[in-house]
């Protein structure tokens, strides 16, 4: 049953910190704090009791973590940016336009206006979209602590199904993505149910750089998003063809290990892991030349 019209039963304390010291002494001094950014994984825990947390910490208040900001050839996006502003940032439209096509396939317009992508790794679920677009982009996710500081490269940041390499009292406090080329292009495909809320049965994220290189992130089909080192490097200085396609496409089944469960079978994961790369990597090419479908537009 999922809990929108549910009661929150469990008691908790309720602070709104201004500043991101106050909200690490907050952290620091409750057993099982919660953080409260868009809520939109922590009210239904809350209702169902998955969570039951002694304080709830809400961070929309820290004018600090709501910045999107580019300097350096680094993105810098804040742990309560929402989806939505991503969607609007004219720095990631000019700059990192598949991070818009990422954010404009989460949930629903309610969902996006209150999701943000800190939360979304931080809940760390197998079918989270942030994942595969992070790991691509060799990003960093920066937190703080009683201790200090602390970066965290994105491809060591999920550890398992609902698991990441956060530490008992710190606090994401943004995300860092560094630009791998002034043209680059990339391409999210998605695969889903229906159009509107859903989540991913599985995808791939695809980065396509200068000198025929490539980087690809599959997503949904293992505990965490899966970096394809071996399809890279078969990709790696080579014309696209239809051949090497094919090629990269037998090397799949050695990568991904998709489950079966109600959304979808894992055969049927598996197939649809062949067909995405195949739209998707294409896609990204011709964008790569200027050409090729619209960014946001969905190849499955």
């Amino acid at each position: 049953m999922r809990g929108e019209n549910m009661p929150i039963l469990n008691e908790f304390e309720y602070f709104k910190p201004s500043t991101v010291s106050e909200a690490v002494r907050l952290l620091s001094k409750y057993k099982r704090p919660a953080m409260l950014a868009g809520g939109t994984d922590l009210l239904n825990n809350l209702k169902t009791e998955v969570e039951r947390p002694d304080a709830v910490i809400d961070v929309k208040g820290i004018a600090a973590l709501k910045g999107i900001t580019y300097k350096n050839g680094v993105l810098t996006i804040g742990a309560a940016v929402t989806f939505s502003e991503l969607l609007e940032s004219k720095i990631i439209k000019s700059k990192y336009p598949v991070i818009a096509e990422v954010a404009g396939m989460v949930g629903s317009v309610g969902i996006r206006n209150r999701a943000t992508m800190v939360g979304n790794i931080c809940s760390a679920v197998a079918c989270a979209d942030s994942g595969p677009l992070l790991i691509a982009y060799e990003a960093t996710i920066c937190l703080r602590g009683a201790k200090g500081k602390r970066r965290v490269p994105a491809a060591k940041w999920f550890k398992g199904n609902k698991k990441t390499d956060i530490k008992r009292g710190e606090l994401v406090t943004s995300i860092e993505i560094p630009l791998p080329a002034r043209k680059h292009s990339g391409c999210y495909v998605r695969l889903g149910r229906y159009s509107g809320e859903d989540l991913a049965q599985a995808s791939v994220l695809i980065l396509a750089l200068p000198q025929k290189q490539y980087r690809v992130v599959f997503g949904s089909v293992g505990p965490v998003p899966i970096r394809a080192a071996k399809i890279e490097a078969l990709l790696a200085g080579k014309d696209l063809s239809d051949t090497l396609i094919t090629e990269c496409q037998a090397l799949i089944p050695e990568i991904v290990s998709p489950i079966t469960d109600v959304r979808a079978s894992k055969e049927y994961r598996l197939h649809m892991c062949h067909v995405m790369f195949a739209r998707g990597v294409r896609a990204a090419e011709s964008r790569l030349k200027s050409g090729g479908p619209e960014y946001g537009t969905r190849l499955i």
